[in-house]
């Protein structure tokens, strides 16, 4: 790869990415800032309660310094805004790619029928897996970078021994995202920079001010992109009236393990595993949610301690320390973005009816709360080995 070819650099408007694009400018690359427009956010205003937009003109354009706001959802017109701004001032090429089409395909639509279909999705990882690091490579290699780099919190590295690029949590364990890059191809690894993988988040403020950034205290989105106030129900909602949809009648009993019924709900998407409010029955003990079956509708509620499980089975895997699952292994398992990774034997789907893209992770002590559409990512030591979606 010649030395002066280009990096793309991934820039979502907020701190980490611009600290990444002024650092690689500082170390002498060639920088090409890129953000991807993936949702408008205008696009639902009003409906059912969703607020404008930031950055709509009836809200105005936040600035950063002094105290910081609230932190809000990602890709917004203000992170556009200010991406743009960075990329003047580090005096750096900057281009808005527009994907909306195919984030509503891969992202959004994929969302709402896994809710309607009683399991919980996280998009976030659908957007990594899907759509961001190819689609940036693509549009980095139509203009002439061979690289591109974002800033996540995560470490790259080739090891020959291997002949395999293996992704390895960072430095700042608070802010690790390696659990939204498990889907993440070699191909993919082998064109990736995370300069942020050796700093701490403190470091990465203190390297944006040092570099004249005026965004080094905007606080950290949080919110899925499209999701106001994270109200998934109330986008539900108004993207499927939309569409000309009404959510599904899928209203059911509540019932307990044994079958005994409690009441009644008005549908399945008003619910996930684990949720102890909102459930509409009284009982002497706290109730949760412990199955949600999308056929009968019907919701299975217990006590806390029944959410426990020993086991979890995961499809749709990728490999990235290894080539492929051929024998039970040893790792830690991390089935959700806060878990603290659990020690399980993993090995191939030993049921003979299951599909051969299937593992069982059997855990040695049993988990909280294991939730069907969402992630699993296994790791041993601070290398992931691979990942896959919980079924």
């Amino acid at each position: 790869m010649p030395a002066t070819s280009p990096i793309a650099v991934a820039m979502s408007g907020g701190v980490d990415s611009s600290t990444v694009a002024a650092l690689l400018v500082q170390q002498g690359e060639r920088v090409v800032g890129l953000t991807l427009q993936l949702w408008d956010q205008t696009r639902l205003a009003g409906r059912h309660g969703i607020p404008d937009a930031p950055g709509s003109p009836t809200t105005g354009l936040r600035r950063w310094g002094g105290d910081a706001p609230k932190a809000g959802r990602c890709c917004s017109l203000d992170d556009v805004y200010d991406a743009r701004r960075v990329a003047r001032h580090l005096g750096i090429p900057y281009y808005v790619v527009n994907q909306e089409a195919r984030f509503e395909r891969d992202v959004v639509r994929p969302f709402v029928e896994e809710y309607l279909a009683g399991r919980t999705p996280i998009p976030c990882s659908l957007c990594n897996n899907h759509l961001k690091f190819d689609q940036l490579l693509q549009t980095a290699r139509s203009i002439g970078a061979a690289r591109i780099a974002t800033g996540h919190y995560a470490v790259n590295e080739f090891d020959p021994a291997r002949n395999r690029w293996i992704l390895k949590r960072p430095a700042d364990r608070a802010k690790d995202q390696t659990y939204f890059l498990f889907g993440l191809t070699q191909e993919q690894l082998a064109h990736t920079l995370f300069p942020l993988g050796n700093l701490t988040k403190p470091a990465v403020r203190e390297a944006a001010r040092e570099r004249g950034l005026t965004l080094a205290e905007k606080p950290d989105s949080q919110e899925i992109c499209f999701i106001p106030g994270g109200d998934y129900k109330q986008f539900l909602t108004a993207y499927l009236e939309e569409q000309g949809r009404a959510i599904p009648d899928s209203a059911g009993e509540l019932v307990t393990p044994s079958g005994k019924v409690l009441g009644r709900h008005n549908g399945i998407t008003a619910f996930t595993v684990g949720q102890r409010k909102g459930l509409s029955v009284s009982s002497p003990t706290p109730l949760y949610v412990l199955q949600i079956d999308p056929v009968s509708h019907r919701v299975t509620v217990g006590a806390g301690e029944e959410l426990a499980t020993r086991t979890l089975r995961a499809n749709r895997l990728n490999w990235i320390s290894i080539p492929a699952l051929t024998a039970p292994i040893r790792v830690q398992v991390k089935i959700r973005h806060r878990h603290e990774p659990a020690w399980a034997t993993l090995e191939p789907d030993p049921d003979p009816a299951a599909p051969a893209d299937r593992i069982l992770a059997t855990f040695d002590i049993p988990q909280r709360a294991v939730t069907p559409g969402q992630s699993a990512v296994f790791y041993q030591n601070d290398e992931v080995v691979g990942g896959g979606w919980i079924v």
